[in-house]
């Protein structure tokens, strides 16, 4: 009797406790979404038994992040910070040969002990260091940097800046199109690759001379340039046309280190030729490959390009899916890839002598694989909806996933959160559309609740299992709403095919698969309350705001973020052609029609929705011109509407205070329009 009174006062403890635990936590906010640190990038010790780890930490009080260096066991025992100070530490790497760690601080390449003592600078270059790769050998280091093309010396780049830094005259004469770029005034400077010589202690300019950037601003990946294994060649990307803005033909080049040879083109393919890695054995170098000129969006294959032989071999034909990135095995007999799959990013394992290819590790969105030298261990970045980047690993067999680091654990246990789920509806074609769906924090399935309906950008992207510090899941559900995420016709993971299908129609079969998505959910979902639903999106996600704005009336209020409203206007004010002349068939003269029927400004009269408008002024993909010619149609209209404008930004909102101040305004739109 006394040890049944004993087992039911621990059983009380135990579902009390439970019950407190659960009370004590709290819909997250944005200090919550802000106290949270990103991991970077990761480097793994040859012998497998430590990772490196960048960090970055944000501040309100600063108004910006600082990046420090983390150093873990590979079994998740003894992390520590090894470097923090109030210049950031970033892209850590283990120095080859060696008991370092080497990292970019101040524009310059450091190392220090795996303990973080003894910091030592390496490089001292003036224009400073981007990116950088050691050789094998650790004699080595291959980076980039910016400089005059016309510059041969250091001291000539110093020259030409101080010069442009001390005229009174801030003019600039353009010849060329690609004059601005994403968010910057593109200048006089390129990207140019340079190789270090860590005993002599001298530089040389690979790419001396060269107009367009090594490596390519756009479309290229964060893995472009490599030495091969033995030191005596590098390969590198580069876009031979990227000034004239409307080419995607992204090439790899392999140049030999003996101080005679010039470039050699290695690749065939008129689209996107990017991240050529050389196999640990040398026989061979692989590339992600797109097939199409002029398409950003195309399926990327791997390409094998035998050494000996100089023949090509896609490896990855077989499978409908796009692959990211791609690792070798260091017996040079796999490679591991990362392709999107649904609302995954997976990881597929190839092997190279029977070309089978199979799905390795499927759930939630992976990233930068890495191997034990043993090749028994494969590490890698994992996030979720619940969980920003961490570092995994797993077994050579897909076997034994483990957690390695959880950096934001005191943040996250505070936090009530729910997982993803997802539902099919039928899309326009009978087509089925993969739509995700995440309950609001402390959700009662007896209760109705508020949607908001989310759609994503690219237009040729996915909303997926991710934690995303901008359009994040549970930041919009904080407040008590259901968050809808469909990814229509256009959208990634689901086949090229499906991808395909939005070019030259952005308002016509997407529409419908958007739109017959929301209907399955308030028909479906009894805890939606089919009276309260709000929608927004960004980029090509502000577009179709943008015409929904003009052709429906579902929702309560909309929120347009850096949407495209004039499609003809657009044309005039983009940086890269290659998009909209792609996505319309030509250019506004050649398509006027295309470019008429799609456009969302001739049918904003039809507009009784209430439209927040947001941009940012360094927006050169989807220029500021868009929301004002939007917020003066909706003002003259007499629509409710308001205008949130951000000097300092770009396409994304990416200061702390500014998004803290972005998330009150869009969840203060939606709070005024609740019925």
């Amino acid at each position: 009797m006394h040890n049944k009174f004993k087992y039911l006062v621990l059983l009380f403890l135990f579902l009390f406790g439970s019950q407190l635990s659960i009370a004590q936590k709290r819909a997250i906010n944005i200090d919550d979404l802000w106290a949270l640190k990103r991991i970077s990038s990761f480097d793994v010790k040859p012998d497998g038994n430590k990772i490196a780890f960048a960090a970055t930490s944000f501040s309100f009080e600063t108004n910006k992040g600082n990046s420090d260096i983390y150093i873990v066991n590979s079994d998740g025992s003894q992390l520590k910070v090894i470097l923090s100070s109030e210049k950031s530490e970033s892209s850590p790497k283990f120095v080859p040969n060696s008991n370092l760690i080497s990292y970019i601080k101040s524009g310059q390449v450091w190392t220090c002990n795996i303990d973080g003592s003894d910091e030592k600078q390496v490089t001292n270059i003036y224009s400073g260091v981007n990116d950088y790769k050691w050789s094998n050998d650790g004699s080595r280091i291959l980076f980039t940097s910016n400089v005059y093309p016309d510059c041969k010396t250091q001291e000539c780049n110093e020259m030409k800046d101080k010069e442009e830094e001390s005229s009174k005259v801030k003019a600039k004469i353009f010849d060329q199109l690609m004059y601005r770029h994403w968010n910057d005034w593109r200048g006089d400077k390129r990207s140019h690759l340079f190789i270090f010589d860590i005993k002599n202690n001298s530089y040389k300019d690979l790419t001396e001379g060269f107009t367009e950037d090594v490596p390519p601003l756009a479309l290229g990946s964060s893995n472009d340039f490599n030495f091969s294994p033995d030191g005596s060649e590098v390969v590198y990307t580069m876009n031979p046309e990227f000034s004239t803005a409307i080419s995607t033909n992204n090439e790899i080049y392999l140049l030999k280190l003996d101080g005679k040879s010039t470039p050699k083109l290695l690749s065939q393919s008129k689209g996107v030729d990017c991240q050529p890695i050389y196999s640990p054995d040398g026989k061979y170098i692989a590339w992600t490959s797109m097939k199409r000129a002029g398409f950003e969006a195309d399926k990327k294959d791997i390409i094998l390009y035998d050494r000996k032989s100089g023949k090509l071999r896609n490896l990855t034909e077989s499978i409908d899916r796009s692959v990211e990135d791609f690792l070798w095995s260091n017996d040079s007999k796999s490679i591991f890839f990362i392709a999107q799959n649904e609302i995954y990013n997976s990881i597929y394992k190839l092997d190279l002598s029977t070309g089978k290819i199979a799905l390795f590790h499927k759930e939630n969105f992976n990233a930068q694989i890495k191997l034990s030298s043993d090749d028994k261990t494969i590490f890698f970045l994992k996030q979720k909806a619940t969980l920003p980047y961490e570092i995994f690993s797993l077994d050579r067999d897909g076997s034994n996933l483990k957690q390695i680091t959880y950096i934001n654990n005191d943040v996250l246990s505070q936090i009530e959160m729910n997982s993803v789920e997802t539902f099919w509806s039928d899309g326009a074609n009978g087509d089925k559309v993969q739509s995700i769906l995440v309950k609001p924090p402390f959700f009662d399935p007896s209760k109705k609740y508020p949607m908001i309906f989310l759609i994503h950008g690219g237009p040729q992207g996915a909303w997926e299992d991710n934690f995303h510090f901008r359009w994040n899941y549970q930041m919009f559900a904080s407040e008590g709403y259901v968050i809808i995420a469909p990814n229509p016709r256009g959208s990634t993971g689901y086949g090229q095919k499906f991808t395909d299908e939005i070019s030259g129609d952005w308002g016509g079969k997407v529409f419908e698969d958007l739109m017959s998505a929301y209907d399955y959910a308030v028909n479906n979902f009894s805890f939606i309350d089919k009276n309260n639903t709000f929608a927004a999106g960004a980029s090509y996600g502000g577009y179709m705001i943008n015409w929904i704005a003009g052709h429906t009336d579902r929702f309560n209020a909309l929120v347009s973020h850096a949407g495209v409203f004039n499609l003809e206007s657009m044309y005039g004010t983009t940086e890269e052609l290659w998009f909209p002349e792609w996505e319309y068939g030509g250019t506004p003269w050649e398509k006027r029609e295309v470019y008429h029927k799609w456009s969302p400004h001739r049918f904003i009269h039809n507009c009784k929705t209430p439209v927040l408008v947001v941009h940012g002024a360094y927006d050169f993909r989807v220029p500021e011109e868009q929301a004002f010619q939007l917020f003066t149609s909706l003002q003259r209209l007499g629509v409710e509407s308001k205008f949130l404008y951000f000097p300092d930004e770009t396409h994304f909102v990416a200061k702390p205070l500014n998004a803290k101040l972005w998330w009150a305004t869009v969840l203060d739109w939606f709070r005024k329009y609740k019925k």
